[in-house]
Parts: structure tokens; C-alpha cells; sequence
């Protein structure tokens, strides 16, 4: 049977983006340049189904990138949004909205005695940077390789193929000197986090770090690795930043530090905190927060940070999120890997899937991944082929072989057996031709 759509309108919409904008896009993984198509242009969502212009239906599993854990236009969510907006969009003026946000999120990660709303996850990762360096007086960051951390200059270092990379830019327009005081080590290696501390102990002010790393094809970080880092932190007198963009309330009630029981010194949010809307936070040590201007003499700040709307978004997502939300979505994760496994096997595919909490990876791979270099060696062309045949049957996967596929409490067991059904179509097309 040969399944196809008709993306016209999506087409001609490209097309005329390209000319808009650099790559069609505004942000460069929506340009479905991995899978070889063009992408779809989207109408709206309802539920764990989300429409292209065109009039499709699919199967949501990219959901904003993860922040919609309660599906598109939730109508709680959607219900608050419409309120808040009645009241005016923006004041740049302190909101009750800001407290409750505030509240809700120290309450349930309990390491954050304070926190300080940004408009992203970049500007959160770079804030806590530059606190880290202001608190402990040192320079040095150590990262791991195909950790992504935003878009930030002393961030984008590249991944070298020695024990640890020290100040090498890997995208054009960052200056060495910025990158200069960043080693980038491979993740999940206590051997060369070991070394690094070694040798430049008493030069690191933080060590950043994602529990899952989403955006490399779904690594989870290895317990012991996570313990070591809080370890020769304390140790050394640096600052352990665990980013949870990605996995704050995302993959457990008190998310990743919480499934982990990690105690970081500073914690980075996004996503979900908005519950769709642009958002970004961080926050930690009550000790350290306080040097944050007004209150103390490093400087941030930013004309919508805290902006009414987004607070509103988030406070009513989180707050929907109990344990019992969670349980459905990892029975619903752990349905869907079951299945999936099981039909890719019967087509003699070799496909491998990681989870945590409620995030999931896929990979066409037959070893285990624990890090960059694993990754790099997934068959993005396998992707491919499987990507379009899915979406060819209204399934939507993230247009990308390394990242992280996500659920919400709005998706049903039948849109997981669908989603099974269609992959056991693909998989049986694929090792037709392959």
C-alpha cells in the first residue's frame, strides 16, 4: 500500500519564507533539511493532534519542542491565557503572576530557595554562567560534548576527539577569546571529568550539564556520572548548573533532580515553565541569588522577563501536573517502546530506544548510546526513510535523528497503538528497499 499526502500549500508557503527568512525558518531544525523534505506549515493543534495548512492531521510528538505536556490548546491553559490577556499583555512592572510562578516552582524543586525569570532557556543557561563566574571568581566552564546549552558565544565549543577540548569555537562569529576558558569533555566519562579537575581544579567556577541529553538523540546521564559531578564540585569550590530546559517538569513531578536526587547549586528552566509561551529561568542557593542585581552587583535584566502572560501559561500547566499525570505519560512511554521494539525487530531493523522519566530517544543503532560519539554514528538515513514513511500515515516526528521524542497527558493508548501500527508499515517498507 502506498501512503501519501498532499503538502502543496506547505510548499508554496517555503518557498516564499526562503525569501523571507535565513533557511525558510526562524529556527534551523524546522527546515527539515535532515529528513530531505520540505516542512509543514501548521494551521493549529487540538489534543495530541496538531493540523498542516494543507489540512492534514497528524500525531503530535514534537509538541513545541516539549513544552505542551498538557497537548495544544489545553483549555485550561488556553482559558487562563484568555483572562490574562484582558488584563493587558505586558507592564514591565512587577505581577502577582510572577509570585505564584515563583512559588509553584521553588515548592516543587526544592534546591531553588530563589529564582529570576528570562525570556529562554539560552538566556538562562548564559545568566547562571556569568553568576557562577561572579560568585566563585574563577573563569573556567566545563560543558559536555553535544550538550546543548543554547545558542550563547562561550557555549558553542566544539567536540574534540581527546579526553577534553579546551577553547575551540565550533561556529563561525565566536572569537577564541571567548571560548577560551570553556572544556568541553565527553559526557558520561568520569575518567576525563576527572582529569579535567585535575588539572584545572582551582580555575572552574561551573560545571553544566544536562540529565537527558535531548538533542543527542536521547542520552540519559548515568546516575554515578550526575553524583560525581556534585562530588568534585563541592570539592573544588565550583558550582554544579544542571540544565533542566528540556526535563524541568518534564520528565518527573520534581523533575530530573528530583528521579536523580541530585542537589545542583543552580538550576536552569525553560519550556514547560511556559507552558508555551517564551520563557526561560534560573535560580538556586539563595546564598548565590543574592548577588543578582538589584541585590547584588551582577547585572541582569530584560524588558518582558517575568512577562504576565507566560507566568500565567506555566503556573497553570505545572499545576495541572500531578503524580498521576506523570504515571500516564510514562505508561504511555514505556507502551510505545515496547511497541516499537517489538515491530522493528519483525522487520529485522535494528532500532534502539532510551528514556527517562517521560522523555524518549529512538536510534537506528544496535549498540547502546552513552555519549557524542555514539550518537554521531547513528544511520540518519534509516531515520530518514522511517521519518517520511511516518509522516506519510499522519504520524509527526521531531525532523531530526538526535532528538528526543515527547508525550502529553493529552495522547491516547490508541494513538499509541496507531503510531505502532504505522511504524510496523514503515519498518516492513523500509527493509524492503534497504
Amino acid at each position: 500500500m502506498v501512503f501519501k499526502i498532499n503538502t502543496q500549500q506547505s510548499t508554496e508557503a517555503f518557498e516564499i519564507a526562503k525569501q523571507l527568512m535565513p533557511g525558510g525558518v526562524n529556527s534551523p531544525v524546522r527546515a527539515f533539511q535532515s529528513v530531505g523534505i520540505d516542512p509543514i506549515f501548521i494551521s493549529h493543534g487540538i489534543g495530541s493532534k496538531i493540523y498542516d495548512i494543507d489540512g492534514n492531521r497528524y500525531i503530535d510528538y514534537i509538541l513545541s519542542w516539549g513544552p505542551l505536556i498538557h497537548g495544544h490548546a489545553d483549555k485550561d491553559v488556553a482559558s487562563a491565557l484568555l483572562e490574562a490577556i484582558k488584563k493587558g499583555t505586558s507592564f514591565g512592572l512587577p505581577t502577582l503572576q510572577e509570585n505564584k510562578l515563583a512559588q509553584l516552582i521553588t515548592t516543587r524543586i526544592p534546591s531553588i530557595e530563589k529564582i529570576r525569570m528570562v525570556n529562554s532557556g539560552t538566556e538562562a543557561t548564559m545568566s547562571a554562567i556569568r553568576l557562577a563566574r561572579g560568585f566563585t571568581g574563577k573563569n573556567i566552564i566545563v560543558k559536555f560534548e553535544g550538550n546543548y546549552h543554547g545558542h550563547s558565544d562561550h557555549l558553542l565549543v566544539k567536540a574534540g576527539s581527546g579526553i577534553a577540548t579546551l577553547g575551540l569555537p565550533d561556529c563561525p562569529g565566536v572569537p577564541l577569546e571567548i571560548t577560551k576558558n570553556t572544556i568541553s569533555v565527553p559526557y558520561n566519562n568520569i575518567e576525563a571529568l576527572s582529569s579535567v579537575f585535575h588539572t584545572y581544579g582551582s580555575e572552574i567556577a561551573a560545571v553544566i550539564v544536562e540529565p537527558f541529553a535531548g538533542n543527542m538523540a536521547g542520552i540519559p546521564a548515568d546516575p554515578e556520572f550526575l553524583q560525581t559531578i556534585r562530588l568534585f564540585t563541592s570539592k573544588y569550590g565550583a558550582l554544579f548548573i544542571l540544565d533542566e530546559v528540556m526535563t524541568g517538569f518534564r520528565i518527573a513531578y520534581h523533575s530530573a533532580q528530583g528521579l536523580y536526587n541530585i542537589q545542583p547549586d543552580l538550576t536552569c528552566l525553560g519550556k514547560i515553565i511556559g507552558g508555551g509561551m517564551p520563557v526561560g529561568a534560573y535560580g538556586g542557593r539563595k546564598e548565590i541569588m543574592n548577588l543578582i542585581a538589584p541585590e547584588g552587583n551582577i547585572y541582569q535584566a530584560g524588558t518582558l522577563s517575568g512577562n504576565p502572560i507566560a507566568m500565567v501559561a506555566g503556573y497553570t500547566t505545572i499545576n495541572k501536573l500531578t503524580y498521576d499525570s506523570y504515571n500516564y505519560i510514562e505508561e504511555l512511554s514505556d507502551r510505545l517502546i515496547q511497541g516499537l521494539s517489538t515491530v522493528a525487530s519483525k522487520s529485522n531493523i535494528s532500532l534502539m530506544t532510551t528514556k527517562a522519566g517521560t522523555m524518549i530517544g529512538l536510534s537506528f543503532t544496535d549498540k547502546p548510546l552513552q555519549n557524542f560519539d555514539d550518537a554521531r554514528k547513528i544511520d540518519s538515513e534509516m531515520f530518514r526513510h522511517f521519518y517520511v514513511e511516518m509522516l506519510k500515515q499522519g504520524i509527526l516526528l521531531p525532523p531530526s535523528q538526535y532528538e528526543s521524542i515527547f508525550l502529553s497527558t493529552a495522547h491516547s493508548i490508541h494513538d499509541i497503538d496507531q503510531t505502532i501500527n504505522a511504524a510496523d508499515i514503515a519498518f516492513q517498507r523500509m527493509s524492503a528497499f534497504l
